[in-house]
Formats: structure tokens, sequence, C-alpha cells
């Protein structure tokens, strides 16, 4: 069966295009971006299977590997390139090209010796909820009967829910409430069909450890710092006592997140590095033992185009003038990168892709090179720009690792090729790069980057975190007070990343995820499963084509908007259908 064709091929770079392209609008403009991955399979089977009346679970398997290259890609890029803009730096698009394909090619890179203990080895532990979802997309469709009408069923009704929600906005997509008598505690959901069903496929023990972080943010650390703080204090620019809890977490617990973030990356990769360097020796022995006898469903790129590979990027980018980095900033940009796309890929394989905590990571690499920098004496603007191209080249790895991860634990399920799937990413990374600085410049002259319409919050924080470190005003106690709880989680014997990943998100998140991993608990089926990836396909795909239509200017609202109350009555309605799908029989003569 075919993987690589022309029509595989051109969908998947065309896609990769259309969805970079879209995601890195909706990065400027909210600071999230969506899993392409489930989408590209979807247009794919449309085109492949129902008008070309082909059968090939392995072509579209290769659309959705080369398109969800691209929206990973934009994600790393609109998340620190802008702020450079917003310095009043304007980057050239050769310079954006350049440091998204050494990002990019550095984060396939380093996933490529670590596939084996990830996805095969670990394949109970690590679900990989966007990467399962997607290979059960693709096989309903191959297969059609019950099981594609379970999975459509979902996507249909996700699909549907986003669009009234989101397209027509008729309900509040992240209703909150403030718990009257104690100050600033808030709860809050964003109450979408996608997370939903995220919390489904990852259990309910993960997402307990997600939500319990965010319980601890939102309900014990916001209320503490409102009760007790009254000055002004970095980087908030008003009194800590006029801060709404949606202030203090973006000014205050973001940076206590992404110091247990980092604490739970640093912990996660010593546990893993054993079995990495297992890997990195079988990866030489094959090579060395000729891969010819390996099984295609087994055959990986050779160990021989990591290493030189890697070496090769590391020159360049000592090397390339508009980098702006030494040998010493080359070194950390590999050390980083390779450090935090072994904490990314095993990450998202607990959490998704969704919940993959990208800038906390970037956030770590940050004041880490700043740092360096800063003891060097590499300050000012030089120094500035400096740091922010490693954090640019880490963060855009840290995306690309996270996806081709979900990408590789599909093909895993549907028998494909992972030598074929990582050339496939390396040709989505080449085909997004090429475009993404034109798209930045786009959007820049139309809305201008940093202004209310689009105000690039992640990029914004970057930004912070550099001059903080450089300027010596960073609030390191939060830092550390970050590391310290993630310390004595670790100490309960909890695994403290999708902890601490709770923590750093906005518990809007994590809400809705708790309610699919209880809802689990009720009951395990693999009806169950099918329904949900139809839910975080049905929510995506809208999702994009959301995203272009505001991305053209067209206004789908109605005007009006009904109040929390309907909205939260609106999710639990989604959540009993979830229930009633999970509770149902399936023919097994059927499937």
């Amino acid at each position: 069966m075919k993987e690589f064709s022309f029509t595989s091929l051109l969908l998947g770079m065309l896609l990769a295009i259309i969805f970079g392209a879209a995601n890195a609008y909706l990065g400027l403009k909210v600071g999230m971006t969506v899993c392409a991955s489930i989408p590209a399979a979807v247009v794919s089977m449309a085109i492949v299977r129902g008008i070309l009346r082909r059968k090939s679970i392995l072509e579209n398997n290769m659309v959705q590997t080369i398109a969800s290259a691209g929206e990973s890609l934009a994600a790393g890029v609109i998340f620190t390139i802008p702020a450079l803009i917003i310095w009043g730096i304007q980057p050239s698009i050769l310079k954006i090209f350049v440091i998204s394909v050494l990002g990019g090619f550095l984060g396939v890179l380093f996933m490529i010796p670590l596939r084996r203990y990830l996805i095969v080895k670990e394949h109970k532990r690590l679900p990989y909820p966007e990467g399962t979802a997607c290979a059960k997309v693709l096989t309903a469709g191959d297969e059609g009967g019950v099981k594609a009408k379970s999975v459509f069923s979902g996507l249909a009704v996700g699909g549907v829910y986003k669009f009234l929600m989101s397209g027509l906005g008729l309900w509040n997509e992240s209703p909150g409430w403030q718990i009257k008598g104690y100050k600033n505690a808030y709860i809050g959901a964003d109450i979408t069909p996608a997370l939903l069903g995220v919390g489904y496929i990852i259990g309910p023990k993960i997402s307990a450890y997600i939500f319990a972080g965010g319980l601890l943010g939102w309900l014990v650390l916001i209320p503490l710092i409102s009760i007790f703080g009254t000055e002004t204090i970095f980087p908030a620019t008003e009194p800590i006592a006029k801060l709404t809890a949606q202030q203090i977490w973006h000014f205050y617990i973001r940076y206590v997140g992404a110091g247990a973030v980092a604490l739970g990356g640093i912990l996660s990769l010593v546990r893993a590095f054993p079995v990495i360097i297992s890997s990195f020796r079988s990866a030489v022995v094959e090579f060395i033992e000729k891969r010819v006898a390996l099984k295609r469903e087994e055959r990986d790129l050779p160990i021989s185009v990591v290493i030189i590979g890697s070496i090769v990027i590391a020159i360049l980018i000592w090397h390339i003038p508009f980098i702006n980095l030494n040998l010493l900033g080359a070194i950390l940009v590999v050390i980083f990168a390779f450090f935090f796309v072994t904490v990314s890929s095993r990450l998202v394989g607990l959490v998704g892709s969704s919940s993959n905590p990208a800038s906390g990571m970037t956030i770590a690499t940050l004041l880490a090179t700043s740092l360096i920098f800063s003891a060097l004496g590499w300050t000012g603007t030089e120094g500035m720009v400096a740091a922010l191209s490693v954090g640019a080249i880490v963060c855009i790895a840290i995306c690309m690792a996270g996806d081709i991860s979900q990408d590789l634990k599909t093909g895993y399920l549907v028998s494909a090729t992972p030598e074929n799937q990582q050339i496939g990413e390396f040709i989505g990374v080449l085909t997004s790069a090429l475009v993404i600085g034109l798209t930045i410049f786009l959007l820049d002259a139309t809305y201008k980057i940093g202004s209310p319409k689009l105000p690039a919050p992640q990029a914004m924080l970057m930004s912070i975190v550099i001059k903080g470190v450089i300027q010596h005003n960073l609030p390191w106690g939060l830092i550390l007070a970050g590391i310290g709880i993630a310390a004595v989680v670790e100490l309960f014997g909890i695994p403290s990343l999708p902890f601490a990943v709770g923590l750093y998100l906005p518990i809007s998140l994590s809400t809705p995820i708790i309610m699919g991993g209880m809802i689990k608990r009720i009951r395990d089926t693999e009806r169950g499963v099918l329904f949900s990836s139809g839910l975080i396909a049905g929510g995506a795909v809208m999702g994009i084509l959301i995203a272009i239509l505001k991305f053209k200017e067209i206004e789908l609202s109605l005007g009006f908007k009904f109040g929390n109350s309907f909205s939260l009555l609106i999710f639990l309605l989604l959540c009993g259908i979830l229930i009633r799908e999970v509770t149902r029989i399936m023919n097994k003569n059927q499937s």
C-alpha cells in the first residue's frame, strides 16, 4: 500500500500552508493553537477516499503527518519571533525561514532515536490522545461499519457544538465564576468538545493530576496572593489588591508554573535517561548490523542522519551571521533542544498536544540562557536578541517534537513506516517555513502585532522574561516556589510533570479534561474512545475553519450570547451525550 504519492505530497504540503497560516493568526490572537493532525486526516479521507475512490489509510496518514508539521512549526514561531517586532526590531523573512527550518529539523531529528522507547515500549503507559484519536479516525474511515459511525457521530456533534459556540457565539466558550467570600478564588472551564474528548482518552488518573495543579493555582495560590498582597510587584504595574484572578495568574502564577514544569521536566529526563541511552545504542547497533533486516513498520531513519544532521545544524547556528549566536549559543541550543524535545515528546503522550506547555519550557530555556549571557556581560539589545534566538529555535523544536510524537503514534497504530513519516515531517517543516515569515508580516501589517487586535500574549511574555533577566528584575522567588511545589509533589510519589502542567495552564483547560476523565472512570469502552476521537476531530476541524473565517474577517456572530449558566448546561448536555455513548453496547459482529 502506498504512503508517498503525488496526491499525499501535494495535499499534505497544501494543508501544511493553510493550517500553518490559520494557527499563526490564532496563536497571535489568543496565545493558543489547535492540533491539525485530525482535521488534515479528515480532509485527506474526504478527497482520497471520497472523491478519488482510493482506499489508502497509509496515504491519508502521510497527508496528516506533513500537514500537522505546518501547525506545529507556526506555534513555535509565533510564540517567540514576534517579540522582536514588539521590541521594534523587524526580522527579515530569510531569518524567520532559517530559524524555522533549523528548529523544526532539530525537533524531528532528536525524536527519531526516542521513538522505539516512547511509542513502542511505553505504548500502554503513554496514550498520546491526539495520535490515538487520529488513528481511530483513519481506521474507522477505512473500515466503515459501527466504528466509523461512532467516530463520525462524535465528529458531527463536536463540529456542530463548536460552530454554534465559537462561530455563531450563542454561548460563552469559557464560563467562569468567582467564589463569594473567598477573594479572587475562581473556577472556570473552556467547554470545548476537544478537551472533553482528550480527558476521556487520557483517563482519570492523569486528568486528576492536571486538575489538581489547576486547583492549587486558582483556589489556593491566587487567593493567598490576593489576601496578603498590597504592593505593586513586578511584572504587574498595579497594586496586587486591584488585580483580578486572571491578572494574578498572568503576572505571577505562570512563573510559579514555569518553575514547576522545569523541575518536572528535569526529573522526567533523569528517569528516562537510561532508556534514552539504550535507545541510542540500539539505533547504532541496528545501523551497523544492516537496517534492511528490520520490518517496514520498525524502520527509522538511521542514527547517522541524527548525529550528522545535529552537528550540521549546530555549525549553521554558529556561523550564520543574522542568527546572532556564537559557539556557546549554538551549544546551548543543542543541549536545551535535546532536553526539552525529550520532555515534550513524553509529556504530549500523557496530556496531549493541546495541553503541551511549550511556552513554559521555552521560558525555562530563556531564563537559563539569559542568565548565562548576563553573567558573561552580553547585555543590552544584542544580548536580548541572542537569547531570543536560542529560545525561538528551541521552542520550534519543542513544538515539532510534540507533533511528530503524536504522528508516530498514529503511524504505529495503523502500521505505517516510521522512516517515511520522519521524511514527511521534514517536508512539512520546509513547506511551512517558506510561508510563515510572509504570514507574520501580513498579519503585522493588517492588525499590528502587540496591539489589542493582535496582542501576541506568548511572545509578549517571552519579551518580559528576557528583559527581566537582562535588567535584573525577574521574580525569581516565584520560579523557585514552583520548583519547591513540584518537589513536594514528587515526595508524595506523584509524577510532578502533569501536575505542573495544570498549575501552569489556566484552570479552564483542566476542568473539561477532568470531566472527560471522570466519565471514563464510570465506564471505559471502545465506543467511548471512538466517539471521543470524533469529538476531538469535530472540534479541531471546526476550530480551523472558524480561524480561517476570522482571518478573512468574515463575521458569523448573531449579536447575542447566553450567559454562563446556560453555557454550563449545554456542556453538561455534551457530557451526557458522551456518557450515553460509552454505556451503549457495541455490536461486535457489525464492527
